[in-house]
């Protein structure tokens, strides 16, 4: 076993599958000379060499159509995007072809690329680099949606997601790079569309994924504290669901809280929440409790950005409300 950052997890996967297939290799600003924004890809130039780990100009559109054309024509590209915000440049490239052109060849075509970088907000960098994307992506057929909350799930989600032949949105998040735990040093993989129970419970089930896992377990403490065993669902992938899991959880506790990062109206908790609805009606004692970032842009001030993100105090109130 080895004690890893998450970073260092993202980074092995990476070194693994270019060692393991001479196509794939790695794109985007600052990924080479830089050693990665968020040092994802540190050594890997002098390794690799500039032909497999390439820093691109600061454009979206131009390195995203390339690495699409690439994965049309038989390569393996891994796109790093120094913040998910920044995809929003690209986004024709990516709604237009990247998810459509396999359904659109008819099969001829396949598009097997990753698309990864960190999601959502970081600490105080404003509206325009903390949006979380999933929702957005997640309402597009043809992509998978992935959101690891641990260095484990990290690294084997991420080889599955250079094996697999779809296009892949692979969310990380800045604040999380540095948070360690022990992985196998041997080879791997998580699969995708897997969601985990990361703890067990019988009253209440919490849904999360990403870093709000990390405010869910906090939570759980507090009420474990009063006698109360809360069970956590960590998602894993958004997209393809398992709601399996999730409605094997509720059917156990009759009642849950689903907590995400991002804007509450047509969010992933909206998804899932009605999912849970179709599954699970009769089993639910009490109405679901979504905990989302509020309706605003996210803003500067730290003190505002606490109140606007979820955090630890907001689900335990939602927490409490349900099993009253």
């Amino acid at each position: 076993m080895q004690i890893v950052e998450i970073r260092e997890a993202l980074r092995q996967a990476i070194d693994e599958e270019m060692t393991r297939d001479p196509r794939v290799f790695i794109l985007g600003e600052e990924v080479a000379e830089y050693n990665g924004a968020y040092k994802v890809t540190k050594g890997m130039l002098a390794k690799w060499g500039p032909e497999r780990v390439i820093d691109t100009p600061i454009s979206e559109t131009g390195f995203v159509g390339l690495a699409i054309g690439a994965a049309q024509t038989g390569l393996r590209p891994i796109v790093e995007f120094m913040s998910w915000n920044f995809s929003f440049v690209a986004a024709d490239q990516l709604i237009s072809n990247a998810c459509k052109a396999h359904y659109m060849s008819g099969g001829r075509f396949k598009v097997p690329i990753v698309f990864r970088g960190p999601n959502g907000a970081a600490a105080q960098v404003s509206c325009q680099h903390s949006h979380c994307v999933e929702a957005i992506y997640g309402n597009l057929p043809g992509f998978y949606v992935i959101a690891p909350g641990n260095a484990y799930d990290a690294k084997g989600l991420l080889k599955s997601a250079i094996r697999s032949n779809n296009p892949v949105i692979f969310l990380e998040n800045e604040l999380d790079y540095g948070e360690k735990m022990e992985i196998p040093t041997e080879e791997y993989f998580v699969p995708i569309g897997k969601a985990k129970v990361v703890r067990e419970g019988k009253e209440v089930t919490l849904v999360s994924y990403s870093r709000m896992l990390k405010f869910c377990k906090e939570a759980a403490d507090e009420m474990a504290k009063q006698g109360i065993a809360v069970e956590i669902v960590d998602l894993r992938t958004i997209k393809p669901l398992d709601i399996a899991t999730v409605a094997s959880s509720v059917r156990k506790t009759h009642r849950c809280v689903l907590v995400e990062e991002g804007h509450i109206f047509t969010g992933i908790s909206a998804e899932v929440g009605f999912q849970i609805m179709e599954h699970c009606f009769d089993e639910l004692d009490a109405p679901l409790v979504r905990v989302c970032q509020r309706e605003t842009p996210m803003p500067y001030s730290k003190i505002l950005e606490r109140e606007t993100l979820p955090n630890k105090e907001r689900i335990l109130v939602a927490l409490q409300e349900v099993l009253a």
